[in-house]
């Protein structure tokens, strides 16, 4: 049993009851507090809301036989959200949306503002779970540096879930990629057969990785998309959508795990 929880932005909308499915399926391998996190723009909202929340977790507590905590604050979904998962120490956060337009109504078009900004990762998804656990993890190679700090999350993923992960690359014609990618694989490699991790190198044809793994999460019926996100991503990025945002929004509607280079190491330390 873990006690770091995992926290889920709440909004009483249907993307949100989705993202709560997933927590509660996740859960019963974690077995960890699930946190609820409501925000209001004005104090005086929070009263009403708090009303309103403990009437769904007292009839979703009867219904499933768990009794989920919650948090109602005023304050902004872009900076409050990642408050709280570190005040709370969260393992991650599940969150709700509906491809690009579901992003844009839960957060703006700064969806990934909220979510880069987070020393935990957070598990997106578009509907409610398709299976009953996380059994084949897709994790895409590219030449990023970053490939380390999914590592560290593949293992923990493997320990509670004994998922097989899917290691897919694409040959690049650049020289230099090519030689990073490479080294990322022979890196994954040996950090995954030294743990004991279950996995599949897959080679991949076409030219972006994103697309191809996408693709690929779809014929082998994936139950999630392990990615890490742009390092110091840049207002362009906010506004046209960085290649991540390709897969967090996905049309097969896969769930996807983001990590936060350098960040997504912090919460794992001292891990229980």
């Amino acid at each position: 049993m873990s006690n770091k929880p995992v926290i889920v932005p709440w909004d009483f909308s249907e993307m949100a009851v989705d993202a709560l499915e997933h927590a509660f399926m996740l859960n019963k391998q974690i077995k960890t507090d699930i946190i609820l996190l409501h925000l209001v723009k004005k104090k005086s909202e929070i009263e009403e809301a708090e009303k309103k929340l403990k009437a769904f977790v007292l009839e979703f507590a009867n219904k499933n036989g768990i009794t989920l905590k919650y948090i109602v604050k005023d304050g902004s979904i872009f900076s409050d959200i990642n408050k709280i998962i570190e005040e709370e120490k969260a393992l991650f956060a599940v969150m709700g949306t509906h491809g690009i337009k579901g992003m844009q109504k839960f957060t703006g078009s700064w969806a990934l503002k909220v979510i880069v900004g987070s020393i935990a990762p957070f598990i997106v998804v578009q509907e409610k779970p398709q299976s009953e656990a996380i059994r084949k993890i897709v994790f895409p190679v590219d030449f990023k540096f970053s490939v380390k700090e999914k590592l560290v999350w593949a293992e923990l993923m493997y320990s509670y879930f004994k998922s097989k992960f899917f290691l897919c690359f694409i040959d690049s014609t650049d020289s230099l990629f090519k030689k990073k990618i490479n080294a990322n694989m022979i890196v994954a490699k040996k950090f995954l057969t030294e743990k004991g991790v279950d996995f599949e190198i897959i080679r991949l044809e076409g030219k972006s990785i994103e697309d191809e793994s996408i693709k690929y999460s779809g014929e082998i019926k994936a139950d999630l998309i392990m990615i890490s996100t742009t390092r110091n991503i840049s207002f362009h990025d906010y506004m046209l959508g960085a290649a991540e945002q390709k897969v967090i929004a996905n049309e097969l509607k896969i769930p996807v795990m983001t990590i936060n280079p350098k960040k997504g190491l912090t919460i794992i330390k001292g891990f229980n």
